[in-house]
């Protein structure tokens, strides 16, 4: 954990050097720049951007909350996007989500303690004929109902008990 730590730091460094002498109207790109190479923002982050900028870190923290594009803990080894578009939701998407919630105890926004699980709701996918709709891992699922929901979560936990054998 410590060896991802010092990673952490050391992208989040390569993207502070990127913009050296740079004023507050990069604190966006510079997000964007920390998150595409750490998967989410970190405190350590938050700190360092504020720190770059000349911002404290609550600034540095209330735009990044502004934006949902945004994370703040890492993804999960799977992780789930539900569709909460009209055609979705009319489909049934809250019943969708009620369940991942439930099943795997997650909130949106939140990954599991074990980093294997995480959970993002988005407005649209763009695949209305298909809801509703669920994205696992960069996969599409059309026309999920909570039993293909709970079959899919199995599968990914299946597939983690074999891991752990190997």
């Amino acid at each position: 954990m410590e060896t991802k730590v010092i990673e952490e730091a050391a992208d989040i460094e390569r993207v502070l050097e990127k913009h050296a002498g740079a004023g507050r109207d990069h604190l966006i790109p510079m997000l964007q720049e920390v998150q595409e190479r750490c998967g989410y923002i970190s405190k350590l982050a938050v700190s360092r951007i504020g720190d770059h900028l000349d911002l404290a870190p609550s600034k540095v923290y209330g735009v990044a909350t502004f934006y949902n594009q945004f994370r703040f803990q890492p993804k999960g080894k799977y992780h789930f996007m539900v569709c909460r578009g009209t055609a979705c939701h009319v489909k049934g998407s809250l019943k969708v989500l009620d369940m991942i919630r439930n099943m795997l105890d997650l909130e949106p926004g939140e990954t599991t303690r074990d980093r294997l699980f995480s959970l993002e709701v988005v407005a649209c996918m763009g695949a209305c004929g298909l809801s509703p709709v669920v994205n696992l891992n960069g996969e599409f699922y059309a026309k999920v109902t909570p039993k293909k929901l709970a079959s899919i979560i199995k599968e990914c936990r299946e597939e983690e008990n074999e891991n752990e054998q190997d």
